[in-house]
């Protein structure tokens, strides 16, 4: 049994998540990303200085046997590369580029939706400011779900300090405030109105607060945007977004883009660009990020920062909904030894596996139908046999899995054998690959 939300990911599972990671880790390192490996635990006080009341609600929290000092476990990478950002790699030269992949866990209520462990891969980019870092980072994102093969994803992007603007500007009171949050949260425009026909609001203002919900969907949004909003924080919102789409049509990224300037998501702790990934037939986001600069001075000198985070169990689910992947590969030949020696076996299974082959071998005394099985059970697609009786010693006998036959192949030539196996996909990692 394991504690609820918590789940064993078994060899297809596993593998097929080892493949994304390593996938995404390497979009990251083509773009100038560094990684490092924060530790599971830290002191209560650093992850709660990140902020957010709803992060620090769903923190595992529980005192050092060693010391009697609060710990928890990291519901979140951001807060640690920060940390680290702003003290160990504080003399650094900026900008920083930092990358991590690994799990999560958080202390949420548990249904089918939402397990408690979750497994992430993301980036950080940290001291620089310009539109053109936070493009960068939704660049790489959309760099990466295409690279994988995922089709028929958005980015939808926005800018908090917009809302910040225009809640500014409207003269609500705070429990009117919160029911518009609410409402603009739920795109509820009906409730908006509804509200505005209750407050003493100019025509500019109510046009303003009715109309938050309905500024999303393409470059247009901006201009609409702009004439709705009268205040200078909101219009220099608008700006900075439109200087991050112009970068990204420089990409050529434009297609899968989507502004939501109506997004409330990270209000308290986002400073300007917002941005998720969604994908056509899954109702949760993919990923998220944005830009945070006032995170960093909780730990040490202030730095503009912006990053995203991937959730590679969604992304998995995406990709296989959509038969993105190849089927989980098992090793690429296993051996079995007939032989009353281990010599021949054992210097065979060495050399292959230093040309690049994945080799197991078969090592439980059992028929060679069983053992042929078994390789078949595990998506090993052949069988050398060393010993078959009948056949001379510098001979094995090769059995395909999932095939009639067998046939026979000179020792000497089973490494020029072996090179059809790389041709046909063998010899590059056991990885399922990218349709």
């Amino acid at each position: 049994m394991l504690p609820r939300g918590f789940q064993d990911l078994l060899p297809e599972r596993a593998a097929r998540l080892r493949h994304v990671e390593t996938q995404l880790l390497a979009v990251f390192a083509r773009w100038g990303f560094h990684p490092v490996v924060p530790p599971s635990l830290e002191y209560l006080d650093v992850l709660t200085a990140a902020g957010g009341r709803g992060l620090q609600a769903q923190m595992f929290k529980f005192a050092d046997p060693l010391g009697g000092q609060l710990l928890a476990v990291r519901p979140d990478f951001t807060p640690q590369v920060a940390r680290i950002a702003a003290t160990r790699l504080r003399e650094w030269p900026k900008p920083l580029r930092l990358c991590y992949a690994g799990p999560v866990v958080r202390d949420v209520e548990v249904h089918a939706a939402r397990p408690r462990e979750i497994f992430q891969a993301g980036c950080e980019l940290i001291g620089l400011e310009l539109p053109e870092a936070d493009a960068e980072m939704i660049a790489i994102v959309l760099e990466a779900l295409r690279g994988l093969g995922l089709q028929g994803f958005t980015i939808d992007i926005g800018q908090v300090e917009f809302l910040r603007g225009a809640f500014e500007e409207l003269p609500l009171p705070p429990d009117a405030r919160r029911l518009a949050e609410q409402a603009v949260m739920k795109k509820d425009r009906s409730a908006l109105e509804e509200l505005a026909a209750t407050l003493d609001l100019t025509r500019a203002q109510r046009a303003l607060l009715v109309s938050l919900p309905g500024l999303y969907g393409g470059p247009e949004v901006l201009d609409r945007a702009r004439q709705l909003a009268g205040n200078p924080r909101s219009r220099a919102a608008v700006d900075n977004l439109e200087q991050v789409v112009r970068i990204l049509e420089i990409y050529g990224l434009e297609g899968a883009l989507t502004l939501d300037l109506g997004e409330l998501r990270g209000f308290d702790y986002y400073t300007g660009i917002i941005f998720e990934g969604f994908v056509s037939g899954a109702g949760a986001a993919l990923c998220g990020g944005g830009r945070y600069d006032r995170l960093l001075e909780r730990y040490g000198p202030p730095s503009p920062a912006t990053g995203f985070a991937l959730d590679l169990e969604r992304l998995l689910d995406a990709l296989e909904r959509q038969g993105a992947l190849q089927p989980f590969a098992g090793s690429d030949v296993l051996i079995i030894n007939l032989r009353p020696g281990k010599e021949e076996a054992l210097s065979l299974a060495r050399q292959l596996r230093a040309q690049g082959f994945a080799v197991a071998r078969d090592i439980i005394k059992r028929s060679v139908q069983e053992s042929i099985e078994y390789a078949a059970r595990w998506r090993i697609p052949r069988v050398l046999v060393l010993g078959l009786e009948g056949v001379p010693e510098d001979e094995v006998v090769l059995f395909h899995t999932g095939e009639q036959g067998q046939r026979r192949v000179r020792l000497a030539d089973i490494f020029r054998e072996a090179e059809a196996w790389r041709r046909s996909g063998g010899g590059e990692g056991r990885w399922p690959t990218s349709s």
